[in-house]
């Protein structure tokens, strides 16, 4: 072993196709065997032993690494696929963030990372320009990987500097109405398992992917306890009385309150296509989606007169950015009727044009 014994390591002579190489593999007991790279004592070697030694599992190499070129998007993608500022991120957004650099890997990865400028990024941003939302979530992407480049000196600037996200002019999810609420409840009465998933979205401001996972162990003195997916927010928020209702008036032989016709907990896009389901049944438009919930959530709140630093730590969003948007709202409608109803009795004009008196002064 090239003259150096290192704990768990052993080697294996791989005689196929006429050869005789040496692969090396750290085997501990209980422990699943990770094949090393290199020889012993060289530093690629030396740094994965140290990692397996140390109880964590080895990166695997991305998917085709080895077949990109040097200096080529391909080989900067890969680069950050491995680099702490993407392990360091959630799984499930990991994963999102995968889906849409393999997909411009696989158009662009060929070229090299010093010649895409910033008319390149404009063009390709116009082309997806009728889906706005989708759009700048690429580009925000396309920012962090030239970031990346900049960072690690692949390249001097970054070309997405002065790039312009798409204007949208819509509002994202729907936000549910009252009326909406109420004719999926009419459908659904207390007890079934379609309106426990409705107050479970309306009463907690929680995204689908929490709210899959919620069980009654989680509820402690009339306190909901969660850490959020997405986030990782911990957030301690007082169960809704009619929350409580529901929970008690639904059979449930889990822990995890919502479960399929299997008794397993839903994953959170099952969830979205099981509540689709269940708004169809009760005639409410394809616009209606459990995050459309969330957001009515909020808009309750804020009608109620809480502020967006209260909303938020209900909602546990990050940002008052989004929760801004339902308080200025509510205090716009709230602003308008007490406008109204301070100019009731007033006259606004006579036939001639003239501006009458207060009616209250006459």
């Amino acid at each position: 072993m090239s003259g150096i014994r290192l704990k768990y390591v052993h080697q294996w002579v791989d005689k196929r196709n006429g050869g005789a190489k040496a692969r090396y593999y750290f085997r501990r007991p209980r422990f699943k065997r990770i094949p090393l790279p290199g020889l012993p004592g060289s530093p690629e070697f030396m740094d994965a032993y140290q990692t397996a030694l140390a109880g964590q599992a080895l990166p695997r190499p991305m998917i085709g690494a080895s077949r990109t070129k040097t200096g080529s998007l391909g080989a900067l993608i890969v680069a950050y696929f491995s680099s702490p500022t993407f392990l360091s991120l959630k799984p499930a957004t990991q994963q999102t963030y995968r889906l849409i650099l393999e997909k411009f890997r696989a158009a662009h990865g060929d070229k090299p990372v010093a010649g895409l400028a910033r008319p390149h990024i404009n063009a390709m941003l116009a082309d997806k320009i009728s889906t706005p939302a989708a759009a700048n979530h690429w580009l925000r992407l396309i920012k962090a990987l030239m970031a990346f480049a900049v960072e690690e000196g692949w390249r001097k600037d970054n070309p997405t500097t002065g790039v312009k996200r798409v204007k949208s002019r819509t509002d994202g999810f729907h936000t549910w109405t009252e009326a909406e609420i109420a004719q999926f409840e009419a459908t659904h009465q207390v007890g079934t398992k379609a309106r426990l998933a409705l107050a479970l979205l309306l009463y907690t401001a929680q995204r689908r992917s929490d709210v899959v996972n919620i069980g009654r162990q989680h509820i402690r003195d009339g306190v909901l306890h969660i850490r959020q997916k997405k986030t990782g927010a911990a957030l301690a928020i007082p169960v809704h009385q009619e929350l409580a209702r529901i929970i008690t008036a639904t059979p449930s032989g889990n822990l995890t309150l919502l479960t399929t016709s299997f008794r397993k907990p839903f994953t959170a896009p099952g969830f979205g296509n099981w509540f689709r389901d269940q708004c169809n049944e009760a005639g409410l438009p394809a616009q209606c989606a459990a995050h459309g919930l969330r957001k009515a959530a909020c808009r309750r709140l804020a009608e109620a007169g809480c502020s967006a630093n209260v909303i938020a730590s209900i909602s546990g969003h990050r940002t008052l950015t989004e929760v801004s948007r339902y308080t200025k709202a509510a205090d716009q409608e709230r602003m308008a009727r007490d406008g109204m109803a301070a100019t009731t009795g007033t006259k606004t004009g006579n036939a001639d044009g003239r501006v009458a008196k207060s009616a209250k002064n006459t």
